[in-house]
């Protein structure tokens, strides 16, 4: 999660009750990831894979937008399916270039494909690739304290490491603050501030 709208904000509030991290605003389905995705600790190879695919799109926009596209990318990218993904073709993204359901760049589309193939030579190396990227923090959370936004970094020298590793192994399309936004999300870091209701969960 890379992009956060206003760092002067603390926290906010929404009619439910509950105390949130203030980046989601008011969007319903930006509230919903926030509450029960974003931050939980994920270790299933395909939801990896689909965070990395997700995040290399959002470069550049903000996460809502690519969010209220999921969808649309599930299908265009076979549910997030490496296999079928590093098998599609150059018809196949063509087709993505023209559907105007997803953020139509053709450097990222193609990247998502070279790194669906390198995806699976990580995990033919590691066993998963979930056992791979928890390696570097030996299988444990990094908690972090955070009182506002403006003190979350887009960038750590976690992600740095993760970066320089994963960049070494053939991915493109994967910078540090790439990595973060995907290692915030994925639950390797927790990064939701210290009285969002999400925190201690």
């Amino acid at each position: 999660m890379s992009e956060m709208p206003d760092n002067r904000k603390k926290l906010e509030i929404v009619d439910d009750g509950k105390t949130r991290c203030g980046w989601m605003g008011s969007d319903p389905l930006m509230i919903q990831y926030h509450d029960e995705e974003w931050g939980v600790p994920v270790h299933e190879d395909r939801k990896w894979f689909e965070f990395m695919v997700l995040d290399a799109f959002q470069a550049g926009l903000s996460w809502r937008t690519v969010l209220h596209k999921r969808v649309a990318f599930r299908e265009v990218f076979h549910d997030f399916d490496p296999e079928q993904v590093a098998r599609m073709s150059e018809h196949d993204i063509q087709a993505a270039c023209e559907n105007k359901a997803i953020i139509r760049n053709r450097l990222k589309i193609q990247a998502a494909i070279k790194n669906a193939a390198v995806f699976l030579e990580t995990q033919a190396r590691h066993g998963s690739f979930d056992s791979f990227i928890w390696s570097f923090t030996e299988g444990q959370v990094q908690r972090n304290a955070w009182k506002t936004l403006a003190e979350i970094p887009a960038s750590t020298d976690l992600s740095d490491r993760v970066s320089r590793s994963l960049k070494q192994a053939g991915f493109s399309f994967i910078g540090s603050t790439i990595c973060y936004a995907f290692l915030q999300a994925a639950g390797v870091v927790n990064d939701h501030l210290v009285d969002c209701f999400r925190y201690r969960d």
